[in-house]
């Protein structure tokens, strides 16, 4: 295995102090290790694609590679500026990224890694990006592996990959320094947020609140058939929910979503308060962290999201703190005509033994569609 400390010290000797991406759990103990780097040397990007675009300007300020992390589902997002920006047939700006082999054939994961983690090499082969699998056998194997795809990525102006197996790094001693004062889980937040949907239909953001809406309904012998869990497309479940929203105007919808999953497609707010939908609320689960994924930090203490959904068109939107203030906010969004918003400040992590959803995808899907039937 390899010591995250040991290879953020080879990446700097590479002369690679920037780094910037999208936390994934296959890279929880590398993303630790990155957090006591000061603002300058480290940014958690919104998504992947606008990683590509601040390792592009370290480049051109500096003329130095930058690291960009993320996991492979992310590359969706990252296609355009890899190819329209930072290909050598473009500018050619050299990087490395280095990308959390989720799905990795022959090795269990969930169904929505499934496909992506197959054609993660077909797709880098395709987009013109040397690669290859960072070893796993020991440290100074792994930084030989750094050595010669950066030197690829100097050499030929263009970025170059590694793939970064589950296992592969030990876990990092450093730990997030920001104190969580929040007063409610987000279990205990959702329950509340349930008790008020009823029976209306919700789509649920992928991670963490997906899992504990499924749990919650097994616990109240509820019915699933009117939650979307999408448990796949992070930031598109208030695209999913106004969809809905906007060919069912008769039917309330609520869309559960994430501080993190809300930054990284924050213009889908600004669609939403547009097409102004009666029958949607979007109510944001806020712990500022990337919950589901190790809990690295997202840039969601200096968001006012309440006065960002005020400013594209929610006629309400409202912000709680404690079960008080959640409730009391529940019942004004609930007979406001939308779109209404809430955000809800909640405290970081989950309960142990939290599981996961027993239905499959499809199963779900084609349960919500014969809902409105």
């Amino acid at each position: 295995m390899v010591h995250p400390e040991r290879f953020i010290e080879t990446l700097n000797q590479n002369g690679v102090t920037f780094f910037t991406g999208v936390p994934d759990s296959l890279l929880k103990e590398f993303c630790l290790g990155l957090s006591s780097l000061p603002a300058a040397q480290h940014v958690t990007a919104a998504n992947e694609g606008a990683a590509v675009a601040l390792a592009t300007g370290h480049y051109l300020a500096t003329g130095d590679p930058a690291l960009v992390y993320l996991q492979n589902s992310g590359l969706g997002n990252a296609v355009n500026p890899l190819v329209s920006l930072a290909d050598p047939a473009v500018y050619g700006i050299p990087m490395l990224l280095m990308i959390g082999w989720r799905g990795e054939p022959n090795v269990v994961d969930e169904p929505q890694h499934t496909r992506q983690g197959a054609i993660t090499p077909t797709l880098l082969d395709t987009l013109g990006i040397p690669y290859r699998v960072l070893p796993q056998e020991d440290d100074s194997v792994a930084h030989k592996a750094v050595e010669h795809m950066l030197s690829i990525a100097r050499e030929e102006r263009r970025p170059t990959a590694l793939l970064v197996r589950k296992g592969t790094f030990f876990m990092c001693e450093t730990a997030h320094d920001r104190k969580d004062a929040a007063s409610m889980t987000r279990e205990e937040a959702l329950k509340k947020v349930i008790e008020f949907v009823g029976t209306e239909h919700v789509v649920a953001t992928t991670g963490m609140l997906s899992r504990e809406l499924f749990e919650l309904r097994e616990q109240y012998n509820g019915s699933h058939e009117r939650d979307f869990l999408t448990v796949g497309s992070m930031g598109h479940a208030s695209s999913i929910a106004l969809g809905i929203a906007l060919a069912r105007p008769g039917n309330p919808v609520w869309c559960l979503d994430g501080d993190g999953a809300v930054l990284m497609h924050l213009g889908s707010l600004a669609t939403i308060g547009k097409n102004a939908p009666k029958n949607f609320r979007h109510v944001v689960f806020n712990n500022q962290a990337h919950d589901s994924v190790g809990g690295h930090l997202t840039a969601a203490d200096g968001a006012d999201f309440v006065a960002i959904a005020k400013a594209v068109g929610y006629p309400t939107a409202l912000f709680a703190a404690n079960q008080k203030e959640l409730m009391d906010a529940l019942v004004v969004i609930k007979h406001s005509m939308g779109p209404s918003f809430l955000e809800i400040r909640i405290r970081r992590g989950a309960r142990d033994g939290l599981g996961r959803p027993t239905k499959t995808p499809r199963e779900s899907a084609d349960a919500f569609r014969m809902s409105f039937e």
